[in-house]
């Protein structure tokens, strides 16, 4: 049996503390009974109807939670607009929905890679398959940060359904004694997570449908405040003109179409003088500007 080392005993510690003397009122919502029962009786019809009629109150939770979503993406965005970066940190389902949200931001936004980082408790091992006691260590996720060299100027949020994760807790906790801003996104209220986040965002979305199963209607809550943080805080940073991405990166015959027909709507040219702005300038907005700069000069 491995012992566990005194920085991961402490860390812990500092946890089992704060779920303890900082959140006695605490009730995990999303581990206690599904409203149904008897599953296995039920005919698939009846499986999705009830499933979709769990799932079609997420938004309505989600609308609860807009202020405190609203208050964190200022925070990113103040950071951002210094230089900072956005690192979401998870385990599990949490930590996989982190992943997607940040690989999607370059070819969406067209910002660097590392601009917006997931990590995942267990490593990218654990992005396809679980990782025994990963997100049990409190303190890997410190670790982990320091590995992208985590600064002042950064902002780390926080996912776990639960709320109670001791490798996003206690990621958070050493976060705050650096002076890093942190965030969270959790599914139970008054969790220890939340009370350990400066900016916290709680959508309450109630017991799923199979009981405990919070890849269910906690993970698809997680994922819509995901789409927000990541997209309002683009646009907040001037990657979308319009309605439109035009700093996406043209990674495929779909996005090209897409793009060469943004610059047709925008500059009003034909779809052969489209094309070749874009090939040119490698991108919408690089080529609108051209082409704007090249006519105002004439």
């Amino acid at each position: 049996m491995k012992i566990p080392n005194k920085d991961y005993q402490l860390q812990n510690f500092r946890i089992f503390d704060a779920l303890i003397n900082n959140t006695m009122s605490f009730t995990k919502t999303t581990e206690q009974s599904s409203h149904y029962d008897n599953l296995q009786d039920m005919p698939v019809s009846e499986l999705l109807a009830n499933i979709n009629r769990e799932d079609q109150t997420v938004p309505l939770a989600v609308e609860k939670a807009l202020p405190q979503i609203e208050v964190l993406i200022n925070a990113i965005v103040e950071k951002m607009q210094s230089g900072g970066r956005l690192f979401y940190i998870g385990a599990g389902t949490s930590g996989r929905l982190g992943i997607v949200d940040a690989s999607e931001c370059p070819p969406t936004f067209g910002v660097a890679f590392d601009l917006v980082n997931g990590i995942i408790a267990g490593g990218d091992t654990a992005i396809r398959r679980a990782v025994e006691n990963a997100e049990d260590n409190a303190t890997q996720a410190w670790i982990d940060l320091k590995e992208h060299n985590i600064n002042q100027n950064d902002v780390v949020i926080g996912i776990a359904a639960s709320g109670t994760t001791p490798y996003v807790i206690g990621g958070l906790q050493n976060c705050n004694e650096n002076g890093i801003v942190t965030g969270c996104i959790t599914c139970n209220a008054g969790s220890p997570l939340a009370f350990t986040a400066k900016f916290p965002v709680e959508v309450v979305v109630g017991p799923e449908f199979v009981t405990g199963s919070s890849r269910m209607k906690a993970g698809t809550a997680q994922k819509l405040v995901l789409n927000m943080v990541s997209t309002a805080t683009m646009i907040r940073l001037g990657k979308v003109k319009g309605n439109k991405m035009v700093d996406m990166q043209l990674s495929n015959s779909k996005l090209v179409d897409r793009g060469i027909k943004m610059i047709m709507s925008e500059i009003l040219v034909s779809y052969e003088e489209a094309s070749k702005l874009l090939e040119q300038n490698k991108s919408v907005r690089k080529a609108v500007n051209h082409y704007n700069q090249t006519n105002a000069n004439q």
